[in-house]
């Protein structure tokens, strides 16, 4: 049975990347994948730290030598077949959290040799969910697009494949009118989140599906 894990970089539990990351397990399971949901913010850990013991010359197995609270995901990771990562963008880039674990997730696997390749040697397919607030035409403009693009090449030269879903433009509050947010048309959010962002879950679940093949 193929193991399908999904990390969510996002403090919010059940809002735009988490429902968007269930649907992707429920797609897993659909083909009888074992399927396990992680909230980052659950857990207690650090970023690299800068210690370079995955690149010790003695250390054959690679991986991050920082033993907290991470480690027992990072060990299930190396075992697993499928791998879903999910971060709503802040400020136009991934939370503080999933950069923290892409850090110790991602630098153990690069060599350092001229070529800087990659070390995994197991069979892993990886995504990117992301969401953010923004509309879609907005993510040139801000630089999103090669933010993403590098989140997506860094997953393919580790792991070698990557695939990338972004759902835009998404609904950050219930009531607009408990907050300061006249820069959006509540109206308009709400329509969205009714007509596109099922569609978004549809993706998502294929997205699932197809890890689990």
């Amino acid at each position: 049975m193929k193991k399908v894990i999904a990390v969510n970089g996002s403090p919010r539990k059940t809002w735009n990347t988490a429902t968007l990351l269930r649907y992707a397990m429920d797609g897993a399971a659909s083909k009888g994948a074992e399927t396990k949901l992680v909230h980052l913010y659950d857990i207690s850990f650090k970023g690299c730290v800068s210690c370079f013991a995955c690149k010790r010359k003695e250390d054959k197995s690679r991986g991050c030598a920082l033993n907290d609270g991470l480690k027992p995901l990072l060990d299930e990771i190396a075992e697993a077949e499928g791998l879903i990562l999910g971060s709503p963008i802040y400020l136009w880039s991934l939370t503080g959290e999933m950069r923290s674990f892409l850090e110790r997730l991602a630098f153990p696997y690069i060599e350092y040799n001229p070529e800087h390749s990659s070390l995994y040697r197991g069979n892993i397919r990886t995504g990117w969910i992301t969401t953010m607030n923004v509309p879609e035409k907005a993510l040139a403009e801000l630089g999103c697009d090669k933010t993403l693009e590098a989140l997506t090449g860094l997953m393919k030269r580790i792991f070698g494949h990557c695939e990338s879903l972004v759902s835009t433009d998404t609904l950050q509050f219930e009531d607009y009118s408990k907050y300061d947010a006249t820069a959006f048309d509540a109206d308009a959010k709400k329509r969205r989140r009714e007509e596109v962002f099922p569609k978004d879950c549809e993706k998502a679940f294929g997205m699932g599906a197809r890890f689990a093949e």
